[in-house]
């Protein structure tokens, strides 16, 4: 016997269109700003543009990005940025997430310091860091000459350049020093009784109970520090830009990456191919080199952290 409650097929046909009508505002959203600029970026690496001009040169832009020992020594500086600076940030502000829950008195205080950084401005952060760790002038080299310590040049030297704006990221981890704390809060209490019971110590109750019960919020973390990484830019620019000593607004005096090229990242090569040299095509062409590596990476931690829970 048919069932009473049987949703007849017109009403299915119409709770349809109402479903289409209401994810039409997302739709549009990603046809516009995704779909279209994509498809566009794509169009334009087959072409010589420099926004007067149209001239179709076929792979010539591909041909010449890949030959292009800049694009490799950005790529090589953004893979540095995503296997160190990115975990530095991780463990950073798990580890002072995972104090704060254990501090009774002024936890809200020490939770607003932390977190004051990360609404620093990139720009202000940025120069005021150049000049913290600036050799002659700095108090941070005046500080370890005190104890007897030469302090390198910072921003100055190519081995010390990426490693101070790692420096500089993990100071500005406020934000997922956050949600890292919110999400150690949120863990239920009588799993950490119930291992205590078991004998687990500090270490076992963290790898054992803390770890995986967080685990959607670290990849969640990784992944968008990830992405963040590889589309570092305002920080390198301005540290290279202020190092150098360079004041021209128009930069025809200043070599980007500075110092040796140490700071030149994927979307730093890309904007000036693209608004310094007017080369659009190859820009677009960088572009999607760039898009690429974000998806690499991206389904990487995915899968990782898919067969982690799994083994879990």
């Amino acid at each position: 016997m048919a069932s009473t409650h049987a949703v007849p097929p017109r009403w299915r046909r119409g709770e349809g269109a109402r479903a289409l009508l209401w994810l039409a505002p997302w739709i549009v959203g990603v046809l516009v700003f995704f779909g279209y600029p994509l498809l566009a970026t794509v169009y334009f690496s087959f072409y010589r543009y420099d926004l007067f001009t149209l001239e179709f040169v076929g792979l010539d832009n591909w041909r010449y990005a890949f030959a292009d020992e800049r694009v490799y020594q950005s790529a090589r500086n953004t893979l540095w940025l995503v296997v160190f600076m990115v975990p530095a940030q991780l463990l950073f502000a798990l580890g002072v997430a995972q104090l704060l829950t254990k501090i009774k008195s002024g936890a809200g205080v020490l939770r607003t310091i932390f977190y004051l950084p990360s609404l620093v401005p990139a720009v202000a952060g940025t120069v005021a860091f150049v000049y913290l760790l600036n050799p002659a002038t700095g108090p941070v080299n005046q500080l370890l000459a005190l104890v007897g310590i030469t302090g390198p040049d910072w921003f100055g030297s190519a081995a010390w350049a990426k490693p101070s704006l790692t420096l500089l990221a993990v100071w500005g981890v406020g934000n997922t020093m956050m949600i890292f704390l919110a999400a150690l809060l949120d863990v239920p209490r009588h799993l950490y009784e119930a291992a205590a019971i078991d004998g687990a110590g500090a270490w076992r109750q963290f790898r054992n109970v803390t770890l995986p019960t967080i685990s959607p919020v670290l990849m969640f973390s990784a992944i968008t520090g990830v992405i963040y990484a590889v589309q570092y830019f305002a920080q390198a620019m301005i540290a290279s830009r202020v190092a150098s000593g360079a004041t021209d607004s128009a930069g025809s005096t200043f070599t980007p990456g500075y110092p040796d090229g140490s700071l030149l990242t994927l979307p730093q090569h890309l904007f000036h191919t693209g608004f310094r040299d007017w080369s659009m095509g190859l820009a677009c062409v960088h572009a999607l080199l760039l898009f690429a590596v974000s998806m690499v990476f991206t389904l990487i931690l995915l899968r990782q952290f898919s067969r982690a829970e799994g083994e879990s």
